[in-house]
């Protein structure tokens, strides 16, 4: 079932409208408990003409309650079985009517003006990705600086959630999420997305802060093994990529 909520107490001139449209996405599953404070920052956003599109996995914890009562800005809910995360994610992109989309974690939070840097970017460069850092603890994520075989993702972003707006055409190009990575999906899709052709600008504000919650941060063996065969299915080279992936498990 979706629902749309329209937006409360926002009116946007002719201006605005043409300016590079953005959705917020992400995937719940009973996520009451981290909710609220990712929806006070959304609110809080110096720029609010945007979108929130959540894609639920049927919740039963009281998510969706809390979703409905959500005011202020435009939020779009659909609540089904899935499989994983990414296949919600893929569910918002499709509901989503941004031109560029940000994944945020249930247990995420911007920085206020993060909606409004983006933009600005967006209409500076006209890149496909926009690329921003992100706090995660005390430690600030950036790009790193080195080859996409060893560093992976993180070589062309900082993060995938809350830092990097994607234009939503890429994955026309590149293909949605893969349901054969339930890790290391967003891994393939952005060194695929890089490495084929798409434009990047690297912006330094700090977007906002990532939670702890995130799989790729918990089963640290599993995450290792999916960017193993991530980067094997991107041609890289085995003998490599086993070494990489020894050592990964070592630590």
């Amino acid at each position: 079932m979706l629902h749309k909520s329209s937006i409360t107490g926002i009116h946007l001139n002719d201006e605005e409208t043409k300016r590079p449209s953005i959705s917020v996405i992400t995937a719940t599953y009973n996520a009451a408990q981290h909710l609220p404070r990712l929806i006070d920052s959304l609110r809080n956003q110096t720029d609010k003409n945007f979108e929130w599109v959540v894609a639920d996995g049927a919740s039963s914890d009281g998510t969706l309650e809390l979703l409905h009562q959500v005011t202020g800005i435009k939020v779009v809910i659909s609540s089904q079985p899935d499989f994983g995360i990414y296949d919600a994610l893929n569910r918002a992109i499709r509901n989503a009517s941004g031109e560029y989309y940000i994944v945020a974690g249930a247990d995420d939070f911007f920085d206020h003006d993060a909606i409004r840097n983006f933009r600005f970017a967006m209409e500076k460069s006209k890149a496909d990705i926009v690329v921003a850092r992100a706090k995660y603890g005390e430690r600030c994520m950036k790009v790193r600086k080195g080859p996409a075989w060893f560093f992976g993702h993180v070589a062309y972003i900082a993060s995938h959630t809350l830092a990097t707006a994607f234009r939503k055409d890429l994955h026309r190009l590149h293909d949605f999420y893969s349901r054969k990575f339930p890790i290391a999906a967003d891994q393939l899709f952005v060194m695929r997305a890089c490495e084929g052709g798409a434009n990047r600008l690297e912006c330094d504000f700090v977007a906002g802060e990532i939670g702890h919650g995130g799989v790729s941060t918990v089963d640290l063996v599993g995450n290792a093994t999916e960017v193993f065969r991530v980067q094997l299915m991107l041609g890289r080279s085995r003998v490599m990529q086993t070494l990489l992936l020894m050592l990964r498990l070592l630590r």
